[in-house]
């Protein structure tokens, strides 16, 4: 796993600078009816990253894991993330999948067969959650940061 801890730094890393380099302003711009600005997106991320770090240490100690599900947007609400200041937001989320990787780097191999189910999802293993953690940092990513030269 250490690997795929060295991949989600990669990415944090690239994504972390583009992050930076976007103004309050934009941040905070609304996208659409029902969509979340780029601060709740990124807030999302950070409660992500808090769910997701506590159930991968967990399932080094249970065998099957019972996860809960829980509330996306009711979590990104109540966190209030749009009166957050950006900069600390990223730094934030920066400093959490640090945290994450380390932990995923750090899981012993025979663990990564642990049984895990999130709330009524069918189960699947604790590698393939870990490998999901990064498909879903990146899915959200794409809605933060626009392509490479195109508006956003």
């Amino acid at each position: 796993m250490i690997a795929l801890a060295d991949e989600l730094r990669r990415e944090v890393e690239a994504a972390a600078a583009r992050l930076r380099a976007l103004p309050e302003s934009e941040a905070d711009r609304e996208r659409g009816p029902g969509k979340w600005t780029r601060k709740e997106i990124l807030g999302h991320l950070v409660d992500s990253a808090l769910d997701n770090h506590q159930g991968f240490l967990r399932a080094r100690f249970a065998d099957p894991l019972a996860w809960p599900g829980y509330e996306q947007d009711a979590w990104v609400a109540t966190q209030r993330y749009r009166g957050r200041s950006w900069a600390e937001l990223v730094e934030l989320w920066v400093a959490l999948n640090g945290h994450v990787a380390h932990t995923i780097a750090g899981t012993p191999p025979e663990r990564l067969a642990t049984s895990c189910t999130f709330g009524s999802r069918a189960p699947t293993t604790l590698e393939w959650w870990m490998r999901d953690y990064l498909r879903h940092l990146r899915h959200h990513l794409a809605q933060l940061l626009p392509a490479e030269g195109r508006a956003s």
